[in-house]
């Protein structure tokens, strides 16, 4: 919103005006709410699971695979503080050394998407790459959830084959 629109906004009787100078597509790209004509198409924050498993840099390999078991997972995500996504342990490091550092066996750069993309391409080339699952971050890397290509496919049916993507 521009700054008029907010200070017209304020003038008729709005409290919580903010003028969000990032614009509204980085706004969709960090998974802030959404409405009107941007509603209906599905997006990958709306089929995200949030129930990520997560560990520091610091966590050893024992503390990351006895969280993913508890919860029945397979992976875990290194994250720091603010959530911001700094690598990730699959099954085979969690099997791994138990008193190795998640720092040192971790998985650097997992491929993420933005909460904003569509579904429909993520899922064609999930497909094609045969990928059961994507992390899904803002732009500033902070971790929303991950996108499992089953949820993905119940939520969205089989894509369209006429929609373009580059996979």
């Amino acid at each position: 919103m521009s700054p008029r629109a907010a200070a017209r906004l304020e003038t008729l009787g709005f409290t919580n005006v903010y003028d969000y100078e990032a614009g509204k597509a980085d706004w969709f790209a960090a998974g802030l709410p959404r409405e009107g004509e941007a509603m209906p198409v599905l997006r990958a924050a709306d089929v995200a699971r949030t129930d990520d498993v997560t560990c520091t840099l610091a966590d050893t390999v024992a503390i990351a695979a006895e969280k993913a078991r508890e919860v029945g997972q397979n992976q875990c995500i290194v994250v720091n503080d603010e959530r911001i996504i700094l690598g990730r342990l699959r099954s085979a490091a969690l099997g791994g050394d138990p008193d190795a550092l998640a720092e040192d066996v971790m998985e650097l750069g997992p491929t993420t998407t933005r909460p904003d993309a569509e579904v429909a391409p993520i899922l064609h080339r999930m497909l094609a790459r045969d990928v059961d699952r994507i992390l899904v971050a803002t732009s500033g890397g902070r971790l929303i959830g991950t996108m499992w290509r089953t949820d993905a496919e119940h939520r969205a049916g089989e894509p369209d084959e006429e929609i373009a993507c580059d996979c």
